[in-house]
């Protein structure tokens, strides 16, 4: 595949999810982004806005297969792993595979689950891989995880470890939609769901080939300074004990290039390493305990190291000429 069919292939899972879910092209271009980026994203929002929606729509446009698993606190780490269980006709051990074994997986409310179910999909999320009772089985690719949480309720709750967030190549928050949105939703879901007929608009296959057209999008040397400085400056900032690490540096480059490939470019410019930090960097940030929710949140904090970090000039031709495009 190359990269205008990657181009072309970003354009028909965007319609495709639009038949579903209304109104939100800046929250599926950034589902996307995070889905060529190769990562995994956390859809944090209040009930009702689309969450589940919009993780099912992503799934059904793809021909692969799709898991979803409701996350409760007496959900064990075998419950998605899977187990070897004793077969008697045979007389031996077989493995049955779990929900992880899939190409997307939805994580239904990840936080309801207890820290020990969390940690189980530290590996198969960071490596593609999953060991069992000392055997390692690989996923397929592509694997792509979605997992939604409540931030308003906390009851019967277990937040996530830092590293669990930092497997999350994106934090993504769905919003309210606007008056004219809510207006379409009704006239649209009022007799039926348009889920209900959706249609594949790829195969994985593609998808994977996008992925390795996605990690070929050009990034000049003066944006990965760019990415290193703004990760530093939130390091610098006085209300964070934790600042972004150089993997969640790493997870940046990763979504600008997913991003640009879906805008139908060849290259990354600092537009797009902006309209990536926030969703990117904010949630793998530890503040200071005693802060309130103002300034000092974390999406505050990566808005104020874009504020102080200079951008670069943008070499656009130098870019379109490289040749690892």
């Amino acid at each position: 595949m190359n990269m205008q069919n990657a181009m072309d292939l970003a354009k028909r899972l965007r319609v495709n999810i639009a038949r579903a879910v209304v109104g939100k092209g800046e929250v599926i271009d950034l589902l996307l982004a995070a889905l060529f980026g190769n990562g995994h994203v956390l859809l944090e929002d209040v009930p009702g806005t689309g969450k589940t929606l919009l993780a099912k729509a992503l799934a059904r446009s793809l021909d692969g297969e799709f898991k979803r698993v409701q996350f409760t606190p007496d959900l064990l780490p075998s419950d998605l792993s899977g187990i070897h269980f004793y077969n008697q006709k045979s007389g031996d051990f077989e493995f049955r595979a779990g929900p992880l074994f899939t190409h997307v997986l939805l994580a239904d409310e990840i936080n309801r689950a207890t820290p020990r179910t969390q940690s189980s999909l530290l590996e198969c999320m960071e490596e593609r891989q999953v060991t069992i009772d000392g055997t390692t089985h690989s996923l397929t690719a592509p694997f792509f995880v979605m997992a939604t949480q409540n931030p308003v309720d906390n009851q019967g709750t277990f937040p996530l470890p830092e590293a669990q967030l930092d497997r999350f190549l994106m934090r993504i928050s769905m919003g309210y939609p606007s008056f004219e949105e809510g207006v379409d939703i009704l006239q649209r879901f009022r007799e039926s769901s348009p889920l209900d007929e959706l249609a594949p608009a790829a195969t994985t296959g593609e998808v994977a080939a996008a992925q390795r057209c996605a990690a070929d999008v050009h990034v000049s040397r003066d944006l990965l300074g760019y990415i290193v400085r703004i990760a530093e400056a939130t390091r610098r900032h006085p209300e964070v004990r934790l600042g972004a690490s150089p993997r969640a540096a790493l997870a940046l480059l990763r979504a600008s290039q997913g991003y640009a490939l879906i805008q139908g470019r060849e290259y990354a410019t600092p537009d797009d390493i902006k309209e990536l930090a926030v969703p990117v960097l904010a949630h793998r940030l530890l503040l200071r305990h005693g802060l309130n929710l103002g300034e000092a949140r974390e999406d505050g904090v990566v808005r104020q190291a874009l504020s102080e970090v200079e951008v670069p000039a943008e070499e656009i031709g130098a870019a379109k000429g490289s040749g690892g495009v």
